[in-house]
This record gives structure tokens, C-alpha cells and sequence, in this order.
């Protein structure tokens, strides 16, 4: 019996699409997959808990009665390494990890690090406080995911540790890890299998940061040397000095509310940094409210209002600056946030010297018999 051509087209698309699907599902990673065709046993055992944890991570694990917990990590991959690390307290600083990657000639490898301190020379190859049993653990690349299967004996049943899960796509040189690209931090219940309970909040962390530096300690400052070396450029000064105060108040409450919503999801201790912005914050909004009470320039009080306004200006940028500095500190900021703000100080610093010995040498010419500073006129 001859099968008509458009049957022999119809089923050659219902094949290919067969063929399709198939691919895809050999290309992706579920729960349901099934991992006995790559990965050896206890790592392929059907008793295994499974949750997507982050992005594309996949967790699998089986803890038994010797409190021995076989894990299965498993991640969209294309190069670089792949991680997951135990923490006492959440942070990346004193955890330790387990690596795996495959390099460049596509041998797999995958190594303990403790993660001693945020600059690679802190990171410690074959170092940390996980103790692995004697099956060896494996790598496996299959279809485009990365799987890392690994046993860790604990001491006591493994309840709800903090887990950090991270990755980049730099491949280790010489098992020197290149930093990560992204990262997270969770809480999982290893005893029932259930997926993530809590996060951390990185983006927030970045963001409190990111908008309490712009605004207390860039914009803030820059319209303090306007005010201050500025005069002679009268009325342009005074427009640049409101404007830049404004903003830099704007930017910096939205890096205080930012804080606030932090500190209501990790509870943090960090007294200091939390009290020196509520100064920080309140020696500001005086500020702004000096701002539209200040009396008329031939008024008796005009000149209290001036010492106040210059003295508690200058005392708020002083406790911005410091509280910048300790919170990159206490925040566990890389060392780009360091560099980039170290900078700035850097390049004010040198400014306002150079700025202040010009005003400086201005008045004392102003000072000089036969000197006439310049003036500025408008005619209507």
C-alpha cells in the first residue's frame, strides 16, 4: 500500500518533532531526571530529595542515619565553576565549599576550598571544615548542565544550615578561583527536602550601599566645595549647592529606607554603622529644614543661622563619611567598592588643599592696601 506524500511529510514532522523533544529534555535538568545513565551510585539512588533551589540550580540529596548526606548539585553550564558552600552564619567569609569545573581540555575536577577571606589569597585549595567520607565525589557534564555529587559527614543530622550557591565563568587557573559573577545565600531543610526557606538579600545589600555612598558621600560633599570655593560665581554657586544638597538628600534617604528593609530581614547587630546613620540622616533633614527657615541675609539672627548651617553641615559630612567607610567594611563589600570610594576621598582631599591655599591667597590679596576684589553686577 503506498502512503501518500503528504502522510510521509506529516509523519516525518511528528519524527522530528519527536527527535526535538527528546534533545531538549536530554539538554535540561529536572527533578525527574533520570541520573543512573551518568552518575554512579549513591548519587543515582531513587530515595534522592530533589528542589530547585536558585536560577537554574537543582539540589539532590539522601541523608542516612550516620548523619551522612550524599549531594547532587546540579546547574546550566558553559564554562567556569560551579559551588556550593556551608556557612555558621550566612556569609561567604570562614565557609567552606565545595568546587567543580572542567577545564579547558575537558578534564573534571572538583576540590574543598575554605573560604578564608574575600581576596584569592584567603581562598585555600584542599582547606575547610568538610568532612567527605570515602566514596569519591564526581563531576559530570552531561547534555548542558554541570552536576557535582559529593558526601559530607556531619556530626549531628543535618537540619537547616545556611547554604551559599554560587558560580562563574571563568575557569580555574592553576585552582586559583576567579570571583564569583553571581552568588546566594539560603536556608534549606535538609531532614524534610523542602526547597528554600529564606534568602539572603545581596541586591538589597548592594542597593542600601550603592545610594548611601552617591548620596551622603559624593553629591553631599561636592555641594559643600560649590558653597565653599564657588562664592565668586554668584548666583551659579548658590543653584549648584541646592541642587547638589537636594539630590544628594534624596538619593541618601533612599539608601536609608533601603538599610531600613535590611535590617528588618537579617536583624544584623552592626550598632555603630546603624546608629551613626540615624545621625547621619538627622543632622541632614535639619539641614533641609534650615533651609526653608533661614532668615533674610540683613536679619540680626542671619548670622547664628550661618555658623549653625555651616558647623552641623560640615559634622553631618564628617559621620557620612566614616559611616561609608565602615559599612563597606562591615558589609563585606569587594575590593572595587573600596578602590572606587578610596579614590574619591582621595581626589577631594587633594582638591579642597588645592582649593583652600587659591581662597587663601585671594584674601590675602583682598587684604593688601590698593587691592579691590572683584565684583559682580547685574543690571535689570
Amino acid at each position: 500500500m503506498e502512503i501518500p506524500r503528504q502522510a510521509h511529510g506529516a509523519m516525518s514532522m511528528v519524527f522530528a518533532m519527536l527527535v526535538a523533544t527528546a534533545a531538549v529534555d536530554a539538554q535540561m535538568d529536572a527533578c525527574g531526571a533520570d541520573l543512573r545513565a551518568f552518575l554512579p551510585s549513591p548519587f543515582s539512588s531513587s530515595r534522592l530529595h530533589c528542589a530547585p533551589v536558585w536560577n537554574n540550580f537543582i539540589l539532590r540529596h539522601w541523608q542516612n542515619q550516620d548523619n551522612i548526606i550524599s549531594i547532587i548539585l546540579s546547574a546550566t553550564y558553559t564554562s567556569g565553576w560551579v559551588g556550593i558552600g556551608f556557612s555558621n552564619d550566612g556569609k561567604m567569609v570562614a565557609s567552606s565549599a565545595m568546587i567543580g569545573w572542567i577545564d579547558n581540555h575537558g578534564r573534571a575536577y572538583i576540590k574543598q576550598y575554605y573560604l578564608g577571606g574575600q581576596t584569592s589569597s584567603g581562598v585555600k585549595v584542599d582547606q575547610g571544615n568538610l568532612l567527605t567520607t570515602d566514596t569519591p565525589p564526581a563531576v559530570v557534564l552531561y547534555g548542558d548542565n554541570i552536576y557535582l555529587a559529593f558526601q559530607v559527614n556531619f556530626s549531628v543530622q543535618l537540619a537547616q544550615p545556611n547554604i551559599i550557591l554560587a558560580s562563574s565563568a571563568i575557569t580555574p587557573n592553576t585552582f586559583h578561583l576567579a570571583e564569583h559573577d553571581d552568588k546566594t545565600t539560603l536556608s534549606f531543610d535538609f531532614s524534610s527536602g523542602d526547597p528554600v526557606s529564606t534568602y539572603y538579600p545581596y541586591q538589597l545589600k548592594r542597593n542600601h550601599g550603592a545610594l548611601a555612598m552617591f548620596g551622603w558621600g559624593i553629591l553631599l560633599p561636592l555641594g559643600a566645595i560649590v558653597a565653599r570655593y564657588l562664592r565668586h560665581k554668584d548666583p551659579l554657586w548658590y543653584y549648584l549647592h541646592v541642587l547638589l544638597q537636594f539630590l544628594g538628600y534624596i538619593i541618601g534617604l533612599a539608601g536609608v529606607v533601603a538599610g531600613t528593609a535590611l535590617y528588618n530581614w537579617i536583624h544584623s547587630n552592626f550598632t555603630m554603622h546603624r546608629g551613626l546613620g540615624i545621625s547621619v540622616l538627622a543632622l541632614g533633614s535639619l539641614q533641609v529644614i534650615a533651609f526653608f527657615l533661614h532668615p533674610n541675609p540683613d536679619s540680626k539672627t542671619r548670622k547664628y543661622w550661618n555658623r549653625y548651617h555651616h558647623w552641623s553641615g560640615r559634622l553631618c559630612l564628617f559621620l557620612a563619611a566614616v559611616n561609608v567607610a565602615l559599612g563597606i567594611e562591615i558589609g563585606g563589600a569587594n575590593m572595587s567598592w573600596k578602590v572606587i570610594y578610596g579614590a574619591f576621598i582621595s581626589v577631594i582631599l587633594i582638591t579642597v588643599t588645592f582649593l583652600e591655599i587659591m581662597l587663601w591667597n585671594r584674601l590675602a590679596k583682598a587684604s593688601t592696601p590698593g587691592f579691590q576684589m572683584p565684583t559682580c553686577s547685574f543690571e535689570s
